[in-house]
């Protein structure tokens, strides 16, 4: 398990100190978590992957492979998912970013989804 712990940290992007602080724990915890020093609990391999959107069974086990990685959802659910996760957010930039999309032109929209994917990475 430890060894998919390092791919689904890579895979997100993130260094182990902020991979840590997603999951309320310190750089060295995931350092040992990753190594194998220190065993993934069941409280922690759930909340990895409620966090990142991984299969539990894959993490657990590997089965079906690295394409097997995250959990597959509907796009309707996962927008749902991620509004509830908005809604609770207490930054503010983030409720006025909504509220901005929400208020914006059509033809505004493209260049705002064109440079949102140009400064994630997504093609």
């Amino acid at each position: 398990m430890n060894e998919r712990l390092r791919k689904i940290r890579k895979e997100k992007s993130l260094n182990q100190e902020d991979f840590g602080k997603r999951l309320g724990v310190g750089k060295t915890a995931i350092s040992k978590m990753e190594l194998g020093t220190y065993q993934i609990t069941d409280t922690m391999a759930k909340l990895i992957c409620s966090e990142f959107g991984v299969n539990e069974i894959w993490l657990r086990t590997g089965e079906g492979g690295d394409e097997n990685m995250f959990t597959k959802i509907p796009e309707d659910d996962r927008f749902a998912l991620n509004l509830g996760k908005l809604g609770r957010t207490e930054n503010d930039f983030i409720k006025n970013g909504i509220n901005y999309l929400a208020e914006s032109e059509p033809e505004k929209l493209k260049v705002i989804e064109e440079f949102m994917k140009a400064c994630l990475g997504i093609k």
